[in-house]
């Protein structure tokens, strides 16, 4: 009997986790990258999970918290993708903070993707561990534009109600520094759009940039 270690096949596909403050342009930059993207807020957790945790002195739920995102189900997907290149995601509607549907992902034998979302960084070590992270980043462009630029997307979008938008973004952009700080903290490069898509392409090259090792 051989004492070989059981051989498994390589892993097709790697991702590259783009993380930032809500706001700061990520889904853009992915747009703009060419590559195939799975978007991370249609793992968000429905208004009625009794698990979401509120804005501290409000009773507005508080949705730029980890806990209001399932982290679990995102990395299932994202390993499904790179192993299979295709996988299922919720279609999530944020102005009804409810899940609506679902529908099929298909990358296809893409050698990588990107999976973008404000959540993005809190799954850095996860992916590292399953060996499919290709690179994490941290898109920054100041508190003021993502301030101006995040209220007019949601309310072009209709995301939620013109006061809980101020509310919401007069605090984030108070917090900005220390979100990015976080996210820089969990392994994802701080970067802007130019370094991004340097970076983007040099991992689509083959040439990973591994910040997170």
């Amino acid at each position: 009997m051989s004492s070989h270690p059981p051989i498994h096949p390589p892993i097709p596909t790697r991702v590259v986790l783009l993380s930032g403050p809500s706001g700061s342009g990520k889904s853009l930059l992915a747009a703009r990258s060419a590559l195939p993207v799975l978007r991370l807020d249609d793992f968000y957790k429905e208004g009625d999970d009794p698990t979401l945790p509120l804005v501290e002195g409000s009773s507005d739920i508080d949705w730029d918290h980890p806990l209001s995102w399932d982290a679990d189900t995102a990395v299932a997907a994202i390993e499904e993708l790179c192993r299979t290149g295709r996988t299922t995601v919720p279609t999530y509607d944020i102005s009804l903070s409810a899940r609506t549907g679902a529908e099929a992902l298909h990358i296809e034998r893409t050698p990588l993707f990107i999976a973008e979302g404000i959540f993005a960084a809190e799954i850095v070590e996860r992916c590292r561990e399953l060996g499919v992270l290709a690179d994490a980043l941290c898109l920054t462009r100041g508190p003021v534009k993502t301030f101006r630029r995040r209220f007019l997307r949601d309310l072009k979008e209709g995301r939620k109600s013109v006061p809980f938008l101020l509310r919401r973004g007069w605090r984030l952009m108070r917090q900005e520094r220390s979100i990015v700080a976080r996210q820089t903290e969990l392994g994802a490069h701080p970067c802007d759009k130019a370094e991004a898509l340097g970076r983007l392409a040099a991992a689509a090259e083959g040439r990973c940039a591994q910040a997170a090792t």
